[in-house]
């Protein structure tokens, strides 16, 4: 199911969210209502400076559990998600639960009414720093399916901070995803939060999958936008956004707009 949002012929930017730590989380300091405060002034940046797909992300909570999260972490990342869309009703959401508890934002999104999830593993088997971490595509299947749900299933082709636990080619992760795991567009990203992607692996999936959407998942900034544009279809950002005091500048969002919007046909 492919967002609106997410056209041909479009290159949007989805900026991410990276959530302080949310109550029961090993480094939580912050009430939920300082939690909203705090995201509240993030997203403000982004639209100001032009961006209005954001990703609502638990990045805070580390370290990441492996599997499923605990419930005062869903408790926490609903109420966070449901009060920002109350106050920017304009906005796009999606959201990531890490490290892969792809069945917990599925169930965040479909209840605060976000458009899109993002699943790190959802075929295969990677190695992390959490350990063996394997694709739970039928479990994701089958909560789309009981829901009966329109959110969107954005699925990472070789994620970053992992490698496959076994031989397994990028056109083949990427075909897996989405003819066997039901992925709606793929991501792309460097080997950490922060690296650039190859160019040259958007190129591969694309003939593998041609008409699925693939979106740069990291390392995206002011300085590769011209490699980006011609082979993805959108990109990801938030790490070349920041500032020297940790926070979402109005003026970098605003730039990196326009170099993309000058660089499309």
């Amino acid at each position: 199911m492919r967002p609106d949002w997410l056209s041909e012929g479009t290159f949007p930017l989805v900026g991410v969210v990276h959530l302080p730590a949310l109550p029961g989380a090993p480094d939580a300091t912050l009430s939920l209502d300082e939690v909203v405060a705090w995201a509240s002034r993030t997203v403000s940046a982004f639209r100001e400076g032009g961006i209005r797909v954001l990703i609502l992300e638990n990045y805070g909570d580390r370290p990441f559990v492996r599997g499923r999260v605990p419930a005062v972490t869903v408790a926490s990342l609903t109420v966070v998600a449901e009060r920002l869309r109350a106050l920017f009703p304009d906005v796009r959401w999606g959201i990531n639960v890490l490290r892969n508890d792809g069945a917990s934002a599925l169930a965040v999104a479909h209840a605060t009414g976000a458009d899109f999830v993002r699943v790190n593993v959802l075929v295969g088997a990677v190695l992390a720093d959490q350990g063996v971490i394997q694709g739970e595509a039928w479990e994701l299947a089958q909560l789309r399916r009981q829901l009966a749900t329109k959110v969107a299933l954005f699925a990472d082709v070789v994620v970053k901070h992992a490698v496959p636990l076994a031989p397994y080619g990028l056109e083949d992760q990427a075909r897996d995803a989405v003819s066997r795991g039901g992925a709606d567009a793929l991501i792309l990203s460097g080997v950490a939060t922060g690296s650039a992607a190859d160019p040259e692996d958007f190129t591969r999936v694309r003939a593998a999958v041609p008409g699925v959407p693939l979106l740069v998942g990291s390392g995206f900034s002011h300085v590769n936008v011209t490699d980006f544009l011609p082979c993805a279809s959108g990109a990801i950002v938030a790490s070349a956004l920041y500032d020297q005091r940790g926070c979402i500048a109005v003026d970098r969002v605003a730039s990196l707009a326009r170099l993309v919007q000058a660089g499309q046909p």
